[in-house]
């Protein structure tokens, strides 16, 4: 923290290196397998059962930060279960959890397992006995909360049920469930003036230390293939808990801020405090979580990786220029139209889809396939080189025809990926007969117009 900063600003450099973790790994050779964080070692004097897990001692390099979510529907209903779990495999879920509140949902698992391509988490509240059930099941991995599962000998059951089988844990915290302490009050007050300069310190002494006290159960049954989180749906608190703990633990964190809202401001509470965390180095797995469906969470947490560069982008990348009264055709349309047809394509390459010639000329240049429109026309190009020059009404059906064609080159090895061919040279915005340019500058026009789009490709 800066000289200056209120208490618990951080002011964060761009990009550290990932923070070194031990790794978990859940999964199986049918679903696949799932790597979170690494860096480190695997702790601990056993080996698990799995042939893929790496000995104890034996090194590991970073996973890339993976992507969770959650089903919203009843996982005893095994039908739409599995069809939301699919969906959400589909949309680029690296890791799916579901509720095991009864029975009834732990009984659903051993049919659902079976039918789902990804690995499956149990969420286990308050009923020990249900992680138990989730592990007999054939679930990939348990989540426990210390806020409300904490009588010892029911915590080192399940411990030693995930031991058994090589399956890791995942202790969570949450603000909304995290507990007053009975005891050791004095080491609560002693981390409460430790944490008395960041917001919420109080709380955040509370989640500390109750992931100390929890996960001494872990270390005393030689159980360390777990992940931890710490959630509140304060963003600048997030990034407070999750730097305190990423010092004190090596444990892989899991990221998220939890209950976010709705997606139209849960996205901005998300992304404020995840990706400070990452650009910090801090962070091995998220979850963004929206009252909405949850495929959105996996849309959402993939779009953020790949801004950062922390993930290989599957896809279109599109970008396109914001509200302005340069504008001369009907840019959102336009725009939402390209991206519903753009989902058919999953290269990579990089589209722009421009209203203007102001920016428009760049945005085409860094592009693989851009368009930026003029007076109801565009003009489309292919790597920085100009390819057409059509009217509103055809510039969707031509762009896409560029991008299919430029699609197909890529895999016949004809194309590369961001390779630019020639320099664009912006089009004069008085019009092809003598020199805009030369009459914006000695003041001579009060009107631009873009009368050269309009010329003929």
């Amino acid at each position: 923290m800066s000289r200056g900063s209120p208490p618990g600003c951080y002011h964060l450099p761009a990009m550290k290196p990932r923070r070194p973790t031990r790794p978990i790994f859940l999964g199986d050779e049918r679903v696949g397998i799932v790597q979170v964080g690494g860096g480190l070692p695997r702790k601990g004097g056993w080996t698990p059962p799995q042939k893929w897990i790496p000995a104890s001692g034996a090194a590991t390099t970073p996973a890339p930060v993976s992507v969770q979510t959650m089903t919203a529907g009843y996982t005893h209903d095994v039908e739409k279960c599995v069809a939301e779990i699919n969906k959400l495999a589909a949309a680029g879920a690296d890791v799916v959890r579901v509720a095991v509140p009864e029975k009834k949902d732990t009984a659903a698992l051993k049919e659902i397992i079976p039918r789902v391509r990804v690995p499956i988490v149990a969420d286990v509240h308050f009923h020990f006995q249900r992680a138990l059930e989730a592990v007999e099941a054939g679930v990939h991995k348990i989540r426990l909360n210390p806020g409300n599962i904490n009588d010892r000998a029911q915590v080192i059951d399940v411990i030693q049920a995930c031991k058994a089988r090589g399956l890791p844990i995942r202790v969570g915290v949450n603000e909304g469930s995290i507990i007053e302490r009975k005891d050791k009050e004095r080491r609560k007050q002693e981390l409460g003036k430790f944490f008395a300069g960041h917001k919420q310190g109080h709380l955040m002494a509370l989640m500390v230390a109750k992931l100390e006290e929890y996960l001494e159960i872990f270390y005393e049954q030689d159980f360390y293939d777990v992940a931890v989180s710490a959630k509140s749906m304060d963003a600048a608190f997030v990034v407070d808990v999750y730097s305190a703990i990423s010092e004190r633990f090596d444990e892989p964190l899991h990221l998220g801020v939890t209950h976010a809202g709705p997606k139209e401001t849960g996205c901005i509470r998300s992304i404020a405090a995840l990706s400070a965390l990452l650009c910090n180095g801090v962070g091995d797995t998220v979850r963004i979580s929206y009252a909405n469906d949850p495929v959105y969470e996996v849309e959402d947490g993939l779009e953020l990786l790949y801004c950062l560069g922390m993930r290989e982008r599957k896809g279109v990348d599109l970008i396109a220029c914001p509200t302005c009264g340069r504008i001369q055709v009907d840019l959102f349309t336009l725009v939402q139209d390209v991206r519903r047809q753009l989902q058919s394509i999953r290269l990579p390459i990089k589209v722009a889809v421009m209203g203007c010639i102001v920016n428009g000329p760049g945005e085409a240049e860094g592009a693989d396939v851009a368009v930026f429109a003029g007076d109801r026309r565009g003009i489309i190009y292919v790597q920085g080189e100009r390819v057409a020059n059509v009217p509103e009404e055809e510039i969707l059906e031509r762009l896409m025809a560029e991008c299919r064609a430029f699609e197909e080159r890529v895999q016949r090895g004809e194309a590369r990926l961001g390779e630019k061919k020639v320099d664009i040279v912006p089009p004069d915005p008085i019009g092809e007969l003598g020199s805009g340019f030369d009459k914006i500058a000695a003041g001579q026009v009060d009107r631009v117009t873009t009368l050269t789009v309009a010329g003929r490709n």
